[in-house]
């Protein structure tokens, strides 16, 4: 006789896995790069109240943002801060006046609003290869999965029993592998005492203004490289996360309410936010949900979850920074494994793209830095030369078939 599961019991089922994937996609980004947030503001020589600010609006931003175009979309669209580009204003903000720098914030800001209404962005998406953009993906995920068992080496056991679990609860129920592993992990920790959350203080942040300033210099010495490195090392790599797990959302509503978005919250300190890469990929793969049809609900539990840490500022943020590192990277590189798995076997599984796709997946991996712009740049780069040296042609001389096939990557 079959088993009859009641509404309320798959409702719940729908509900827990994207819930949990879009959690560990924020855990992932507070615990992993938000740190270079402070650093930035430490630099700046920011005080407590603008760092909140900065705080605030970026965390809001992304929130609202995220939510709004999962919600739309139906897809889960995860936003993000920058990571490449708050890198890059721990050293411009010694020298750059914070001013000057809000000023840069709303130029590269208003950059995105145009280049999404323009189409061009789109364009130049649907321009790359399947093979190639699942090849630059699985090349940059590589290192978070390498991460995930670098662990063993700094916390063993940690690392081992989070591993240990992951494989474990795959052969019992693939489906509660993540939700498991993140659930014993804490237990673990708690259990421990290595999560020290004494003497945090919770209140809500205030939003602070800080009126722009424009100037030659913030011009080309932050806003430009801002709006390069969002653009290459954030954007592209994101739209092919979504690509690459079969979601079709245009990359143009994404790019212009992100930029938007980042336009309204540049006054009180966001650098820039945009569509999410790696911490998305936590949340568009079969790990969220076997339904690619329910997988936006993650998007929306992320968005939620953002605007909570906002609302509430340096506090929240600070109590997913209290995780130890080894807990963040073996747990975002389990997460990843399904994604690097699907991303290379489409990277090799056309024979004429084998070989292209194989050379961005290492020069991705190599994480190249050139004229202060970062791997996923120039492994996209040298990939497509390589596609078009090996094959004759560059990548939008294809026959119209290859859109599609492009489309459906």
């Amino acid at each position: 006789m079959p088993t009859i599961h009641s509404p309320a019991r798959l409702r719940c089922n729908d509900l827990l896995h994207p819930i949990v994937a879009g959690l560990i996609s924020v855990i992932v980004n507070y615990g992993g790069t938000f740190i270079l947030v402070f650093q930035a503001a430490k630099v700046a020589g920011l005080g407590p109240e603008l760092t909140a600010s900065w705080v605030w609006s970026i965390s809001i931003g992304v929130g609202v943002t995220g939510l709004l175009l999962s919600w739309v979309t139906r897809e889960p669209i995860i936003t993000a801060w920058s990571t490449p580009a708050a890198a890059f204003l721990v050293t411009a903000l010694a020298t750059t006046p914070y001013a000057e720098a809000v000023g840069a914030y709303l130029v590269s800001a208003l950059a995105f609003v145009v280049l999404g209404l323009s189409g061009y962005f789109e364009r130049l998406i649907r321009l790359i290869p399947a093979g190639v953009a699942a090849g630059l993906l699985a090349g940059i995920l590589l290192q978070f999965g390498i991460k995930a068992f670098g662990g063993m080496s700094v916390d063993p056991a940690l690392a081992g029993l989070l591993i240990v679990a992951y494989v474990v609860l795959k052969r019992i129920s693939a489906r509660y592998a993540v939700v498991g592993i993140l659930v014993l992990g804490l237990v673990f920790l708690l259990s421990q005492n290595r999560v020290d959350l004494s003497g945090l203080e919770l209140k809500l942040a205030a939003p602070v203004f800080t009126r722009p300033q424009f100037s030659l210099n913030a011009l080309l010495s932050v806003a430009l490289p801002l709006f390069l490195i969002t653009l290459t090392g954030q954007y592209m790599p994101g739209m092919l996360v979504l690509r690459n797990d079969g979601f079709k959302a245009s990359a143009n509503p994404i790019v212009t309410i992100t930029g938007l978005g980042s336009l309204v919250m540049a006054p009180f300190g966001s650098h820039a936010f945009n569509i999410a890469a790696i911490t998305a990929a936590i949340a568009t793969g079969r790990e969220a949900h076997e339904d690619p049809s329910r997988r936006w609900i993650a998007g929306v539990a992320a968005g939620v979850c953002y605007i909570l840490v906002g609302m509430f500022g340096v506090t929240l943020a600070a109590v997913f920074m209290a995780f130890p590192s080894t807990f963040i990277t073996t747990l975002a590189g389990l997460a990843l494994l399904g994604t690097i798995g699907a991303s290379l076997a489409t990277a090799l599984a056309d024979a004429k793209v084998r070989e292209a796709a194989l050379i961005t997946f290492l020069a991705a991996a190599a994480n190249i830095t050139l004229l202060g712009i970062g791997g996923a740049f120039w492994g996209l780069v040298i990939g497509l030369l390589a596609y078009a040296v090996l094959n004759g042609r560059i990548p939008w001389s294809a026959q119209p078939g290859a859109t599609a096939a492009i489309e459906q990557a």
